[in-house]
């Protein structure tokens, strides 16, 4: 979990620099068709196959749209007027979505007054964060953009949770099936803004051979094993520490300013995600529909140990 907070924390960096030179389309076509290759050659690597099922294939694709494609464009897009660090903060409400998504499904039956409070309070840090009477125009639809991200992310995730992992599928074969997919839809968008001419610079070039290959590629995989071991809810939960990496990435790199707004704003963000993981009585259910198997980690395990 600390890995992948650390190398997904770093993303919106390497979305803020890449974007110096393409423009978002093509920043979310490069960073989909280097993950699916890193991926690609890690199958390769260990003897693993795509899966061959039609059935899950047709899972794959929805599951790309909403965890790759959609979520990828809307940070290029939205990082386009807001800061690498603010992109950071806003993507730590992916929990308080992944609760409403458990909600809306009907895997978190009771919401005990404190998660409730949780779900309002890191809205309202949103709110602070996003500051809509302070800002209007580009720089606001920027902040609902990475917001709608986030949203897609929690969706994404549930649907791997419920119809892809624990299915007998290495995730290894899984998560380059999706990133495979997702670069195909996302090949469909070039027209809009993709078939641009390209120049890049050394320092461009390196931010998205590591946004594809390590933010994307590697960060993926882990996103995929950690929702096979702990299930959909609880991997959304690595967004708690993203906005300490991407603001103080943004900060020391890219020279950002932190304003005392965005720093009261990310400090109510991460109280109301905390307050949505305190457990009443009623603990939290593993086994429901959005995780299917995935809460028994161990059975899992032995079921695909090269996963």
């Amino acid at each position: 979990m600390g890995v992948l907070a650390l190398l997904w924390g770093s993303t919106f960096l390497w979305i803020e620099v890449a974007l110096t030179a393409l423009t978002p389309v093509q920043v979310t076509l490069s960073r989909c068709l280097l993950g699916a290759a890193t991926l690609l050659t890690a199958c390769l690597a260990t003897g693993h196959r795509l899966p061959a099922s039609k059935a899950t294939w047709c899972h794959v694709v929805v599951a790309a749209f909403f965890c790759n494609a959609l979520p990828f464009a809307m940070f290029s897009l939205g990082q386009r007027t807001i800061d690498s660090g603010v992109a950071g903060v806003l993507n730590a409400t992916t929990p308080l979505w992944s609760l409403l998504s458990g909600l809306a499904l009907g895997t978190e039956r009771r919401l005990p007054p404190a998660r409730l409070a949780g779900l309002g309070l890191g809205f309202a840090g949103v709110v602070l964060i996003f500051a809509p009477w302070e800002r209007t125009g580009p720089v606001g639809w920027g902040a609902l953009a990475i917001v709608g991200a986030a949203a897609s992310y929690a969706v994404g995730f549930a649907y791997m949770g419920r119809h892809l992992v624990g299915k007998g599928v290495p995730t290894i074969s899984l998560s380059a099936a999706q990133l495979v997919a997702a670069t195909a839809l996302t090949a469909l968008t070039l027209p809009a803004g993709g078939l641009t001419p390209v120049a890049l610079d050394p320092r461009t070039l390196a931010a998205v051979v590591i946004l594809g290959v390590v933010a994307t590629g590697v960060t993926f995989h882990l996103t995929y094993r950690t929702i096979a071991a702990e299930g959909a809810t609880n991997a959304a939960t690595v967004g708690y520490l993203l906005p300490v990496v991407s603001v103080a990435l943004g900060v020391a790199v890219l020279g950002e300013e932190f304003s005392a707004r965005i720093a009261a704003g990310m400090a109510v963000v991460l109280a109301g995600v905390a307050l949505t993981r305190r457990r009443g009585s009623t603990p939290e259910r593993q086994d429901g529909p959005i995780s299917g198997n995935v809460g028994q980690p161990a059975t899992l395990a032995r079921s695909s140990p090269d996963s």
